[in-house]
């Protein structure tokens, strides 16, 4: 990820805060936006093209501006992304603008690997487990990997808690080795 995505996704997250703007709402006017974007190959030529200005590309975003139902806000974002030629980066803000909110929420995303399906009992008291881990809130994805032979793996940014068959054994191999 570039060094900008950040600076812009925090920016964006700050301006949401400060004029106190629906989560929800700024969610679904850029999944709007992403979604024109992702359809139309000309828009994506025409933001992407260095050679029309870009007083001419604000001008058809402000024209797209009441089809999607833009805040000034969301607009402006965008309108900053065409004026500095960082639109063709739009999903990545996008992506790094919704994991600013959910630090802020203190919501953690977890990757949940097991060696066999979960039932929503069994789900339910891990998550709880590793929200206590992470002193917050988790969102969790739940994959299956039969090699791992039991247990299981929990995956937190670059921490990975590894309570899995597979991990144990493999520790007690180094530690007979040693």
């Amino acid at each position: 990820m570039a060094a900008f995505v950040s600076r812009y996704a925090q920016a964006f997250a700050d301006v949401v805060a400060q004029f106190h703007l629906g989560a929800d709402s700024v969610d679904q006017q850029l999944r709007d936006f992403l979604a024109a974007w992702d359809a139309s190959g000309d828009l994506r030529e025409v933001f992407e093209d260095p050679s029309v200005p870009a007083v001419q590309k604000i001008a058809v975003l402000d024209g797209m501006k009441s089809k999607l139902g833009l805040a000034p806000q969301v607009r402006n974002l965008l309108a900053v992304l065409i004026d500095h030629d960082r639109i063709g980066a739009v999903h990545e803000v996008v992506a790094e603008y919704h994991a600013e909110l959910q630090r802020r929420l203190g919501v953690h995303q977890a990757e949940v690997t097991t060696a066999r399906e979960l039932n929503a009992e069994d789900k339910a008291a891990l998550l709880a487990h590793v929200a206590e881990l992470t002193q917050g809130r988790v969102d969790a994805t739940f994959k299956l990997d039969p090699s791992i032979l039991g247990g299981v793996v929990v995956r937190i940014g670059s921490k990975v808690y590894d309570g899995s068959v597979l991990g144990r054994v493999e520790r007690l191999k180094e530690e007979l080795a040693s």
